[in-house]
């Protein structure tokens, strides 16, 4: 099925371009969350109208993407997470975390914006790429921290079953 995009969609195309999508795709995903028109004579017409404000519209984003990156870039946010003796994170940290960490810290950002190269599962400082338009990111440090120290110890015996255990050897 041919569709027109009207939003970005990651992996297939830009606003405005003219793709090949399988149906279901189409009809399950693009056109109800309004991310695609269905490639009709009419649509096709219309959409080369709005070409022309989406051009001004891009280069607004744009230019808006840039200030918010140089606000961000070099931003270091700290994300406390629970840790086992070994140092070992219970869990990830996740791109819903690091964007709750700078959205505390005055930055909106999505977070389906955040790219994590890797999962982090380690203590430390990790390099985050925020990739706030097309072309447009900004680096950012997280630093994952001990909340405390888990301990696991093997449960202990109760004393009625330590004397029956204990009974059984002898």
């Amino acid at each position: 099925m041919k569709v027109i995009l009207i939003d970005e969609v990651r992996g297939l195309g830009t606003r405005g371009d003219v793709v090949n999508v399988k149906d279901g795709y189409a009809r399950n995903y693009l056109l109800p969350k309004n991310l695609a028109r269905e490639a009709t004579p009419g649509n096709l017409k219309s959409v080369e109208q709005e070409r022309k404000k989406w051009a001004l519209l891009a280069t607004k984003e744009k230019e808006q993407a840039e200030k918010a990156a140089n606000a961000v870039k070099g931003t270091k946010v700290v994300i406390q997470k629970r840790v086992g003796e070994s140092g070992q994170l219970f869990g990830s940290v996740t791109a819903n975390e690091i964007a709750d960490a700078l959205t505390a810290k005055g930055f909106d950002v999505d977070k389906r914006r955040i790219e994590l190269p890797h999962v982090i599962k380690t203590l430390g400082v990790h390099d985050v790429e925020v990739r706030l338009y097309k072309d447009v990111t900004a680096q950012i440090q997280v630093e994952v921290a001990a909340i405390g120290v888990e301990k696991f110890e093997a449960p202990e015996a109760k004393p009625e079953e330590a004397k029956a255990e204990a009974a059984q050897q002898q």
